[in-house]
């Protein structure tokens, strides 16, 4: 059966938003520059795990020059639980001074100026722009969107780039912020990667279960 991309998704968010009506960004934070170091060590790491490590992390260096006058072996240290602390420490400097250099201390509000960060891809552009600046730039994809996305017959694709493209031909732009908060929530919930709890799922009745054991 083909399936209606549009309205499928228009259901999806209909269904999802009544279910988690305090859907919201898991990472802690209370600035954009907060957010974007957040976003850059959620690489490969849980979002529990990154609140952990920024509640020291932030009050050690609240602002983009603290980051610029330590050490990178020093801030790998603070940050070393969540892993790739190498990398993840030396964008985080550079970023900073970036920050400081090309714009006058602020974390930019375009894509293209958030680009040229070192550790920053579509995906830590989006968060950055969504959650900090209310910007709808495109939707977020990360393992749950990706994962549900496809469960739902709302894409075929695999490559974030590609998934974020389709969903936001069908995702109206006025939910794009939103939209992978409702699905990660419910990816962590019910729609687990291994086990989805189909049973308590309130997307049960149009979802195709691509890719669900039977």
């Amino acid at each position: 059966m083909k399936i209606d991309k549009k309205k499928q998704a228009k259901e999806v968010i209909k269904r999802l938003k009544k279910a988690y009506p305090d859907a919201h960004c898991a990472l802690n934070h209370t600035t954009p520059f907060e957010l974007l170091i957040a976003t850059i060590l959620s690489a490969q790491c849980t979002d529990v795990r990154v609140n952990i490590v920024t509640a020291d992390l932030f009050r050690k260096y609240p602002q983009p020059q603290d980051y610029v006058n330590a050490s990178q072996e020093e801030i790998e240290q603070d940050i070393r639980t969540t892993g790739f602390f190498r990398n993840k420490a030396k964008n985080i400097r550079s970023t900073a001074n970036k920050i400081i250099e090309n714009f006058d201390g602020e974390v930019p509000t375009t894509m293209d100026e958030l680009l040229t960060l070192d550790g920053v891809a579509r995906k830590t552009a989006n968060v950055v722009m969504g959650n900090a600046f209310g910007i709808a730039s495109g939707v977020v994809v990360d393992t749950h969107v990706k994962r549900l996305s496809n469960r739902l017959g709302l894409t075929k694709e695999t490559n974030p780039v590609k998934v974020e493209k389709d969903l936001s031909e069908i995702v109206p732009k006025k939910d794009w912020v939103m939209f992978p908060h409702w699905i990660i929530w419910h990816g962590r919930a019910i729609c687990k990667a291994r086990t989805p709890n189909c049973d308590e799922c309130v997307l049960e009745s149009i979802c195709p279960k691509i890719g669900v054991a039977p």
